[in-house]
């Protein structure tokens, strides 16, 4: 999709759909002339629009370049935050295209108390999130013509906001395209080339991808373990942004790449298993996060891990009661082949210590307790270290991404205690199934600080909303960005 920044006045800006934001209760727009203002007002006044958050009007234009003008609500004004803009820009950017516009434009909307760059950034992110469409699959496609062209309206001020926006924009739907991929066609080798690919047009990441064969050499048991019932290998992919150097310190980013979840012999029931395709949205997560952290070249170094495979069940998997070895030394007592991800994610941060990681971040869609706990609103965050849990909080915050830091007193490591091995890959009851999921990482990496963000609910949407299409989300790219950024500005 081709961004652009004008900083024309709105009547000489050349588009199908110029989108006007309007407070509720606010006056009508200036700028449009009086035609198109004797139109907004008498809509307003007739009560056919109020300005209410997501309430569109679409007006042909005279006087205007623009063909048409979307009057787009933005609701009241003491709303209005940046994760608010982003999907406002989302829901109005699809409004246009429902018209057939190609070309659409936003004049950007001027908050009290939020800055106009950051603004234009997260409009522009919800903009290029609302119109993105998967459709490699589809053979017939009859809808409505893709946007092909963005343009942005203000001041000289836009100007950086709408790059950040756009590098974003593109990092998130490139994680959105991959983790959309079914089974069948991302197994775990083709996960590795996607981001072999992405590395080289990168240029400045370097990457290194374990086979089998490699993954037997460093250790990786619990990775290996999970893959035995697979006909297809596992792959451990390993990049390097080297911002710093080389010289540290490193920051660890780290994703779960289940690339499909049936549960192995703890099979999960058939009605939900179809959707188990996005269990490697952690790991498509770091793939995004990677390619936009090449592009702004923060001053730090960043070691990025995606454990790939599948797990399924075969005369060959690894069954409940198994005991294994990770990378760490600790043994597992296996109580569930459907609890895998922590088991691929231990033996992927156990690696990132043992490569001098200072701080380690995963993300990964580990526990459906997630979603009983918090629903879809907000990630849940496990820690080991509370100051580095306040850095990442804050970080996704920034990033418009919500979390939430739940507990991690001593005594919920007792609710995973095994009698035969270090510990258990579940607790013995279903009790605070997130946190356990969680801690059980932290058993892995010693005293090395660790936040671990479960985005089980919000990786993949069941339905199609006005903001966006039904299916993956690409949760946490903006987040592991934004954390990389933070961790470089305070290590300078």
């Amino acid at each position: 999709m081709n961004v652009t920044v004008s900083h024309d006045p709105v009547s000489q800006v050349q588009a199908d759909v110029l989108i006007i934001p309007q407070y509720e209760g606010a006056p009508g727009p200036a700028g449009l002339g009086e035609v198109l203002s004797e139109l907004i007002s008498g809509a307003t006044q007739a009560g056919d629009f109020a300005g209410e958050f997501g309430q569109t009007a679409l007006f042909y234009t005279t006087g205007l370049k623009a063909r048409k003008v979307l009057l787009a609500g933005l609701g009241k004004p003491d709303k209005v935050d940046y994760p608010r803009i982003r999907r406002f820009a989302g829901m109005t950017a699809r409004a246009a295209r429902q018209s057939g516009a190609k070309t659409v434009a936003f004049a950007l909307p001027a908050v009290a108390g939020l800055e106009a760059g950051k603004v234009a950034q997260f409009v522009t992110e919800g903009a290029m999130h609302g119109l993105y469409r998967f459709t490699t699959f589809k053979s017939d496609n009859h809808q409505k013509p893709n946007v092909e062209s963005l343009v942005f309206v203000g001041g000289p001020e836009i100007d950086a906001g709408v790059s950040a926006g756009t590098v974003l924009g593109e990092a998130t739907n490139v994680t959105r395209a991959v983790n959309w991929l079914p089974g069948n066609h991302l197994t775990a080798a083709v996960f590795a080339e996607k981001a072999v690919l992405m590395a080289q047009a990168a240029g400045n990441i370097e990457i290194e991808v374990f086979d089998k064969h490699g993954c037997e050499q460093l250790g990786l048991g619990l990775l290996l373990a999970v893959n035995q019932g697979s006909v297809e290998e596992p792959r451990f992919i390993v990049m390097k942004y080297k911002g710093n150097g080389g010289n540290g310190p490193w920051l660890g980013l780290i994703g779960k790449g289940l690339t499909f979840d049936s549960g192995g012999i703890s099979i999960k029931p058939s009605d939900s298993m179809w959707d188990m395709k996005y269990d490697m949205s952690g790991g498509g997560a770091v793939l995004g996060a990677m390619q936009a952290i090449a592009q702004f070249k923060p001053k730090c170094d960043v070691l990025a891990i995606i454990g790939a495979t599948d797990n399924l069940p075969d005369g060959k998997a690894y069954k409940p009661g198994d005991v294994i070895v990770g990378l760490s030394g600790k043994t597992v007592e296996v109580r569930s082949t459907d609890a895998e991800g922590r088991l691929v994610l231990a033996d992927c941060v156990a690696y990132a210590v043992n490569q001098g990681c200072a701080k380690l971040v995963t993300a990964a869609t580990l526990t459906g307790a997630a979603n009983i706990a918090l629903g879809p609103i907000r990630m849940g965050l496990v820690t080991n270290n509370d100051d580095w849990e306040s850095e990442v909080f804050t970080a996704v915050d920034e990033a418009g991404e919500r979390g939430w830091r739940l507990p991690h007193d001593e005594e919920y490591y007792d609710l995973f205690k095994s009698p035969i091995a270090d510990m258990s890959n579940t607790g013995t009851a279903r009790a605070a199934g997130t946190v356990v999921g969680g801690l059980f990482l932290m058993k892995h990496v010693g005293k090395t600080p660790l936040v671990h963000l479960d985005i089980a609910a919000q990786a993949w949407k069941s339905a199609e909303d006005k903001y966006e299409d039904a299916g993956a989300t690409g949760v946490a790219v903006k987040s592991f960005v934004r954390i990389a950024q933070r961790f470089a500005e305070e290590n300078r």
